[in-house]
């Protein structure tokens, strides 16, 4: 039928060889692939320790969450199949990671929904010609609806789960007693509740609902910290400063243009350098 004729069995000498398909790494991509998200460091609360989530000796992730596979698939995958991959396949994989990122920003243009569809359903006939049948589940097909659902009731980011799931990390962190988890919840959550009212009456109380940083007050702590200096800068560094960012500023070009008008009226016989 010459469909995919390069997935097509091979006979070399008297054996018959099934061919890897576009989409199969080898181990030295695995290797790199794995050490790239092993090395990645994001900030505190973005995300949880991807160095965990690796396994070298099986060269494959484990233990994924929901939030990890969305950081994945929006910020780290990019990155990590750079030079991995035929280009082909490598580039719709990062488009795909581009629809994720567009529909899941905070500010989206409604002019743009459009053009979103279009590119996701071109994505979708990209993948087809790459992945088995077997790829295809419902999950894939979801992706189709996801612009529609967004022109319907909003951005993604207001609707998703992960507050609610973190949330719910607290409350299984109030149960003291297993016999009785939900009134336990009740009690703490109640307790907390009383205790955060009856601190805003009190001036020097801390606030119960903000975690407490460590890193907060590292700056204030200088002498338990090594390599930390404050640079004061002189009047004339500051002016320069100030001059470079109105000089670069979308909100100033146009007073810079008028100002320009008026020194060649001003000076019509000088060059404008």
């Amino acid at each position: 039928m010459k469909i995919r004729e390069d997935l097509a069995p091979r006979e070399v000498g008297r054996r018959t060889y099934l061919p890897l398909a576009c989409y199969t790494m080898s181990r030295q991509e695995k290797i790199s692939f794995c050490l790239c998200l092993k090395s990645v460091k994001v900030p505190q609360g973005y995300s949880s320790n991807i160095l965990s989530l690796v396994s070298m000796q099986d060269l494959k992730l484990v233990g994924l969450k929901s939030h990890d596979c969305h950081i994945l698939m929006q910020q780290l995958l990019p990155v990590a199949i750079r030079g991995i991959l035929p280009k082909n396949v490598r580039q719709t994989i990062k488009r795909l990671c581009a629809f994720f990122f567009s529909i899941c920003s905070k500010v989206i243009d409604p002019l743009k929904l459009d053009e979103l569809q279009d590119k996701i359903v071109i994505i979708l006939c990209q993948l087809e010609m790459f992945f088995p049948p077997s790829f295809f589940d419902i999950m894939v097909h979801l992706l189709v609806h996801l612009v529609k659902e967004i022109k319907f009731c909003g951005p993604v980011y207001l609707r998703w789960m992960y507050p609610i799931k973190r949330y719910m990390k607290i409350l299984k962190g109030y149960v003291k007693n297993q016999y009785r988890p939900k009134a336990s919840m009740i009690e703490r959550y109640i307790t907390e509740e009383s205790v955060e009212l009856c601190s805003d009456y009190m001036a020097k109380a801390k606030s119960i609902g903000v975690p407490h940083r460590s890193w907060l007050n590292m700056c204030s702590i200088s002498n338990s910290i090594r390599g930390v200096s404050v640079v004061t800068k002189d009047r004339e560094e500051l002016m320069q400063a100030h001059l470079y960012i109105l000089n670069n500023t979308n909100e100033v070009m146009p007073y810079l243009s008028a100002h320009k008008v008026i020194v060649k009226e001003n000076n019509p016989k000088q060059s404008e350098k």
